[in-house]
């Protein structure tokens, strides 16, 4: 169990900050305002599921696929801290109570569906910054030999917590917008745009620095 326990806890502790359930739970509702309660209980769901086959697909093939293309993890950085230093401003630019056509996602079956992956899974839930940090995880730490190992077994359990907490924060975002009222909401969906746009800066910073240390 040793070692079921240090593969949890590695990979928990290492994606929880990053993805962060109860923060993107507010940029999860800046994007569905207009969405009925039942959609938006089939979107968490859907997020939840896309975000747990992004870990677990990072974790185990994400190095080989990268290699497949000729990407480098410094690429990524930069590419993918892009496109979530952009998510970050449309959200911190938003009109208030994030009522902007820009923001929400249209109320279509069609276009609900796109968008359970793109944006609300990809970038604003499991974007680069996670990817990159489990694709490393998966080179550094093989987890064990064999698919029910228990290594493995702790990174699947790990990988599923964290879908499982994705799901409940989104789930219930407006109860809790209900709970806090929609001032508050306004300005913590603000304060985490905010972040989200410094953790892109950050994760392109990164990619950068990487680039100049391989020259």
């Amino acid at each position: 169990m040793s070692a079921f326990l240090a593969s949890f806890l590695l990979v928990f502790g290492s994606l929880f900050p990053i993805v962060n359930p109860p923060g993107s739970a507010f940029m999860f509702l800046a994007h569905t305002r207009t969405v009925s309660h039942a959609q938006r209980a089939e979107l968490a769901l859907r997020v939840a599921l896309y975000a747990f086959l992004i870990v677990i697909g990072s974790l185990y093939v994400g190095a080989a696929v990268l290699g497949l293309f000729g990407v480098s993890i410094p690429a990524l950085r930069v590419g993918g801290g892009l496109v979530i230093a952009v998510a970050g401003w449309r959200l911190l630019n938003a009109k208030p109570g994030a009522t902007g056509g820009d923001v929400e996602v249209e109320n279509t079956p069609e276009t609900l569906r796109t968008a359970a992956f793109y944006p609300l899974t990809m970038p604003l839930t499991t974007g680069p910054g996670t990817i990159a940090v489990t694709i490393a995880l998966g080179t550094g730490h093989p987890f064990g030999h064999g698919a029910l190992s228990l290594g493995t077994l702790g990174a699947l359990g790990a990988a599923l917590s964290i879908s499982v907490l994705i799901y409940l924060s989104f789930r219930f975002a407006d109860r809790l917008e209900t709970l806090l009222g929609r001032a508050l909401t306004d300005a913590l969906m603000r304060l985490f745009a905010l972040l989200l746009l410094c953790i892109g800066v950050e994760i392109i910073w990164r990619g950068i620095a990487e680039m100049i240390k391989s020259l």
